[in-house]
């Protein structure tokens, strides 16, 4: 599906020499045949519900790479400290949770996000005169929920695995530190709970038409 307008069977209107402005009109009217002549008519013709599935998918998707990125850190750190100094692998395995919930948010947010996309099939049944404000806005807006709380979480687990391999191995050296270390990665985890705030208040207004 993709945005309902006429293809334009004429060549665009002549444009003056260094003017960059575009007639309303003129960004309505695909050139290709399947609105697909150049970046520009594939991103403003692209169905909505593309945008809203892209943007779980990144959503989704980074948050499980930066969990994978963070535990990835953290495990190698733990096991390798945990050789010498074996009293470290049950305490510090709350790193681990910690990049844990950078995965867990996003499945939340994406679940959020896939209620508000299941709708009516509507895509062939629409006028060509149709009002294409409230589709687009649904599907921008939950474009950007997701892709909001994938680079977040993407960030925090990183950061959170990080601070995790320091711990563990801060505390093989010194057990009075691992406390001290853990408030950084508490911190640092909190990011992706600030993203995924952000991410339901920019789609709590997506609301895709079902009639």
């Amino acid at each position: 599906w993709h945005r309902p307008t006429r293809r334009s069977t004429a060549s665009p209107p002549p444009r003056r020499r260094g003017s960059t402005m575009t007639s309303n009109a003129e960004a309505a009217a695909c050139v290709g045949e399947y609105c697909n002549y150049g970046w520009n008519e594939v991103l403003t013709h692209m169905s909505p519900y593309g945008w809203g599935y892209f943007g779980i998918g990144l959503g989704l998707g980074c948050s499980v790479v930066g969990a994978a990125w963070g535990i990835w850190l953290t495990g190698a750190a733990l096991t390798g400290a945990a050789v010498k100094a074996p009293r470290i692998r049950s305490k510090n395995l709350i790193s681990v949770i910690f990049c844990e919930a950078t995965a867990i948010y996003g499945v939340i947010l994406a679940i959020i996000l896939l209620t508000k996309v299941q709708t009516k099939e509507l895509a062939d049944t629409l006028p060509a005169d149709w009002e294409n404000d409230q589709f687009y806005f649904a599907g921008y807006a939950v474009f950007s929920s997701g892709l909001s709380v994938g680079l977040t979480n993407l960030a925090s687990g990183i950061s959170v695995g990080i601070a995790g391999s320091s711990c563990a191995l801060a505390d093989a050296q010194d057990p009075s530190l691992f406390v001290k270390i853990l408030i950084v990665e508490i911190f640092a985890s909190a990011l992706s709970i600030f993203g995924i705030i952000v991410g339901i208040i920019q789609s709590n207004n997506a609301d895709f038409p079902t009639e």
